[in-house]
């Protein structure tokens, strides 16, 4: 701050209250993409349709014996009304990956 001004220090809590949600630790890396099956999932905002192709490709040359389910065998949604409803749509698509057989999930 500026001229002897200080700042204050607000405690803010939301009227909707928190969920209490167990967080878990981020999977392990895949070591190698070869004999794999990636989701690629999109929220259907920024232009995925135009940047999934381009990415599958690359993805195709480095890893010849990668299998890719194309985001357009998944629903997309941008956002959500509120957290639950997020969440849900979420769980669908992680359950739909796995049903899929996919190692691992490109989200964007």
């Amino acid at each position: 701050m500026t001229n002897g001004e200080t700042m204050e220090k607000y405690d803010v809590v939301s009227p909707l209250g928190i969920e209490v949600v167990k967080r878990q630790g981020v999977s392990p890396r895949l070591d190698d993409l070869n004999g794999k099956t990636i989701a690629e999932v999109w929220n259907g905002v920024f232009k995925g349709d135009q940047t999934f192709p381009v990415i599958r490709k690359f993805l195709q040359q480095k890893f010849p014996q990668i299998n890719i389910i194309p985001f357009t065998e998944f629903p997309h949604y941008a956002g959500g009304d509120n957290a639950r409803e997020q969440r849900e749509r979420a769980q669908l698509v992680a359950r739909m990956a796995k049903e899929k057989g996919a190692h691992g999930v490109i989200s964007g």
